[in-house]
């Protein structure tokens, strides 16, 4: 995608480590999976080298083949695949979008793979495929963010069994995410602090997505610093879910590394995410 120069047309394949009990637990799942998967990829003679946020950027047979290598990795890392471990997407199609707009036409077209213009069910059919193929319980940004009325039919479709993200549609205004609610597009809203400007609004944002039923992911973003505020945000906010990065760099790795001072100070009183959205 377009936080890497490969073959993948796709933003970014992600884990979720649901099957645990606590979040180091967690942490650890996905770090050591991490490690496994460069292992991996080292194993086909692909690159090691990685993306904005720290995630690997291979040349890959096709934007399926992604789940596949991360498959390989969770099971050699020991873990369960479906069970412990489930996969979270971030197509970015905005961007395949935007593509197409430059060729005068609507749809989504894909930068590296021969597929021609998607239309929103097209894509909405591939979601749906590869939903009873993979464990994906999150796909953030599965359509563009002025595609509403896909939104409502990919809502619709999957919207009772994989959440449902929305970044660009909503850009973390509480304005947009009403527009969401009202129309019955998406479950969850991307949270990025920086994105709505300031902390007030960012709060208000999420204390309306949870009013409404809709959860949270704070985020990241792709040019970071070692600042962890979002950390802290996370658990006030009673988010759940954070999204920042591959565990690798000290811009990621500090959030992380906050999160898990905050469970230590917690201590029996802290509660893993997993625990509160999935089980």
């Amino acid at each position: 995608g377009k936080h890497a120069d490969n073959t993948v047309d796709f933003q970014e394949f992600m884990i979720q480590p649901w099957g645990f009990d606590d979040f180091n637990e967690a942490l650890r799942a996905g770090t050591e999976i991490y490690h496994t998967l460069k292992s991996v990829l080292k194993a086909r003679k692909m690159s090691t080298a990685v993306g904005d946020e720290g995630g690997f950027a291979p040349d890959l047979a096709d934007n399926e083949d992604a789940l596949k290598v991360i498959e390989e990795a969770v099971d050699k890392a020991g873990y369960t695949w479906g069970e412990q471990i489930f996969v979270a997407l971030d197509p970015a199609t905005s961007e395949l979008w935007n593509e197409a707009e430059k060729d005068g036409k609507k749809g989504y077209k894909f930068f590296s793979s021969s597929q021609e213009i998607m239309s929103s069910d097209d894509l909405i059919n591939l979601w749906a495929s590869w939903c009873e193929k993979y464990p994906i319980r999150s796909i953030e940004d599965g359509l563009a963010e002025n595609d509403w009325d896909g939104w409502r039919k990919l809502t619709e479709r999957l919207g009772s069994k994989v959440q449902l993200v929305g970044d660009d549609v909503f850009v973390t205004n509480k304005s947009f995410i009403e527009r969401g609610v009202r129309e019955g597009c998406a479950n969850a809203v991307l949270v990025k602090v920086n994105q709505i400007g300031t902390l007030s609004e960012t709060f208000d944002a999420v204390n309306y997505a949870h009013r409404s039923r809709y959860a949270c992911v704070l985020s990241h973003r792709s040019g970071e610093t070692e600042d962890a505020t979002i950390a802290d945000i996370a658990v006030a906010t009673n988010c759940g879910q954070i999204k920042t990065g591959a565990p690798c760099r000290s811009d990621r790795n500090a959030k992380y590394n906050q999160l898990i001072r905050i469970a230590e100070e917690l201590g029996d009183t802290a509660e893993y995410g997993a625990t509160m959205w999935w089980r």
